[in-house]
């Protein structure tokens, strides 16, 4: 059965690498979710069959398991999918936490038969499974507001985190050095305490703006944290270690691009408490007036328009607005306007946030533009409707070199013929930061909440009809 379940990882792994292939186009991230699906199943079912487990005990995880993510699936709105990622990301990291403290206290007694390369793997999958699952529920509390989304700062911070670094990395080497020394238990159930209050102190330090960075940084160590769990078992999990390492390596990857988008290093993400109230009030003062326009207005622009690039933020899928803005762009399609929807990197709490709130309302694949090609051509578009986007509008961004912002990329849509930016108010973003955009002369303010107002447009278009 062992060469069964072998020539199973081996599949598994394979259909793996296919799957994360396929997320990485929007018309075949479906069937490559699809794929990854069946491969954890056969990952699962060959792991059943030849590792003699506890049936009873593992159908009831299953059917709890299946349970909740069913009602995750169903119950969760697509605003707090962010939140449920960063719950997931946490799970994935206790479970890592908890093989690894399992294959040690099984082998406590003779773990001079696991070799060192075991008890390294077992000490990261506690250590970084650890800090994944606390920094996790951290990212999930900022993320669904259930705790403060400015940065908690406090004089010394970055010194006592140093400190606790290298204490994790001391003790490791300690505990790895004698594992079965008559303090190493007590040694490593120290590291495991350190590692979840470290969890916490690593985020908390993070404003909201930059939760997609956290959220694909998480995602990563969840990963890392996997793969160190199948090295830890007593017998190596092949497939363990390859999806892990699969999802470590793509979710640096990711955390990178999502750096790149904002023009900052990671290390600036994690250690400058970017959000808090002495950096959010940095920039020059913005001044001007907004100006209003009506639905009505707004409609009589439109109906004349020959191109449309809609630019969604957060605040659309607060409005659930997303079905709304999709009739509407078929609405001016249907009267001969050219419809595109432009999605910056870091839109929404969540990397790829908008383009599944996109996708889930049945937007072509076509029409979904990505910054670095909507801008050489936004000058050209006839109208530009900023839907609940803030930040990756920001024109200081471009033009105000005392702005925390500044030299972070953004959607140009201060260049296009006329703007139009459905806010519920004047209230700047996640950064804390006011928007000049709000006051240039080419850009109108349609406030309320964005459902609402896109469905007045859309009213307007079928009485035209």
């Amino acid at each position: 059965m062992s060469g069964f379940s072998q020539y199973a990882y081996i599949a598994s792994a394979i259909l793996f690498c296919i799957g994360l292939k396929m997320l990485s186009r929007a018309d075949t991230a479906r069937r490559g979710n699809r794929l990854s699906a069946i491969a954890m199943l056969i990952a699962v079912v060959a792991t059943m069959l030849s590792s003699g487990l506890s049936y009873p005990w593992i159908i009831a995880g299953i059917l709890i398991g299946g349970a909740l993510g069913l009602a995750a699936a169903r119950l969760v709105k697509m605003t707090a999918m962010p939140e449920m990622v960063a719950l997931f990301n946490g799970f994935g990291g206790i479970a890592s936490l908890l093989v690894g403290w399992a294959e040690y206290h099984k082998g406590v007694s003779n773990l001079d038969a696991f070799g060192s390369l075991t008890i390294v793997a077992i000490y990261l999958a506690v250590l970084i499974g650890g800090i994944t699952f606390t920094g996790s529920l951290i990212a999930y509390g900022k993320l669904s507001e259930k705790l403060p989304g400015k940065p908690y700062l406090y004089n010394g911070q970055q010194i006592v985190n140093a400190i606790i670094a290298v204490a994790i990395v001391g003790g490791g080497i300690i505990f790895c050095m004698n594992p079965t020394a008559g303090a190493a238990y007590f040694l490593f159930v120290l590291a495991v305490l350190i590692a979840l209050v470290f969890g916490v102190l690593v985020v908390i330090p993070i404003g909201g703006a930059d939760m997609p960075v956290v959220i694909a940084l998480l995602n990563s160590y969840s990963g890392l944290a996997a793969c160190a769990a199948g090295f830890a078992l007593e017998t190596p999990n092949t497939v363990l270690i390859v999806a892990g390492a699969l999802v470590g390596a793509s979710g640096l990857i990711l955390t990178n691009i999502m750096c790149k988008a904002m023009n900052r290093s990671l290390a600036n993400v994690l250690f400058s408490g970017f959000g808090s109230g002495s950096t959010a009030t940095a920039g020059a003062a913005v001044t001007g007036e907004a100006k209003p326009i009506s639905a009505d207005d707004a409609f009589l622009i439109l109906e004349s328009a020959r191109s449309v690039a809609f630019v969604p933020g957060y605040g659309m899928a607060v409005a659930q607005a997303q079905h709304a803005v999709v009739e509407l762009g078929n609405l001016l399609e249907a009267n001969g306007c050219e419809v595109r929807y432009a999605i910056h990197p870091v839109a929404g709490r969540m990397p790829g946030h908008m383009n599944v709130l996109l996708a889930e309302a049945n937007v072509p694949y076509e029409q979904l533009v990505e910054m670095d090609a909507i801008n050489p051509i936004i000058s050209t578009i006839d109208v530009a409707v900023v839907i609940g986007a803030n930040d990756v509008v920001n024109p200081a961004a471009r033009e105000d070199e005392s702005s925390p912002i500044y030299g972070m990329p953004i959607i140009n849509v201060d260049e296009a013929r006329t703007v139009f930016v459905l806010k519920r108010s004047m209230n700047p973003g996640f950064a804390g930061i006011d928007n000049p955009l709000f006051f240039k002369e080419n850009t109108r303010m349609l406030f309320g909440d964005a459902k609402a107002s896109v469905g007045a447009l859309i009213a307007e278009f079928k009485e035209l009809a």
